[in-house]
């Protein structure tokens, strides 16, 4: 199968961190070869930001070519937001409160190319009625 990872799971993924931060269910969904994973372009750049800012803490990189780079070691395909993703997120019913235009674009390319989204924010729940296809990863 394929699957889009949001900010929160590369950041897990990326810091090593996998035992507190990702269910065994997303885990197995992550070490499973046959699956496919991808992330958004609006993911990678949201990323960077907390990197910069200093909100991504348990990265450990010297910059930020470095998260670019174990992107592509960790085998997870960036894929660009694109005119086709922007045609549903134009479309995107908001969610009363949520009002993360990074997680609606996320969430709308999601929807757009059919590819089931993990995820840690449970606001994404919300969006399986417009199409979405959900993974809820439950932190212990």
């Amino acid at each position: 199968m394929r699957y889009y990872l949001d900010t929160n799971l590369l950041v897990f993924i990326l810091s090593g961190k996998k035992q507190n931060e990702i269910s065994p269910k997303v885990f197995n969904i992550l070490t499973d070869y046959a699956n496919l994973l991808y992330t958004s372009s609006v993911a990678v750049k949201e990323l960077i930001l907390l990197y910069r800012i200093g909100k991504a803490k348990p990265l450990c990189f010297k910059s930020e070519e470095d998260i670019l780079d174990e992107i592509k070691k960790s085998d997870i395909k960036i894929v660009f937001f694109n005119e086709h993703h922007f045609a549903k997120y134009a479309k995107l019913s908001i969610v009363e409160g949520h009002k993360d235009m990074n997680d609606h674009a996320i969430i709308s390319q999601a929807i757009s190319d059919k590819i089931a989204l993990i995820s840690s924010d449970h606001e994404f729940k919300n969006y399986t009625d417009q199409g979405l296809n959900f993974v809820f990863n439950k932190r212990y």
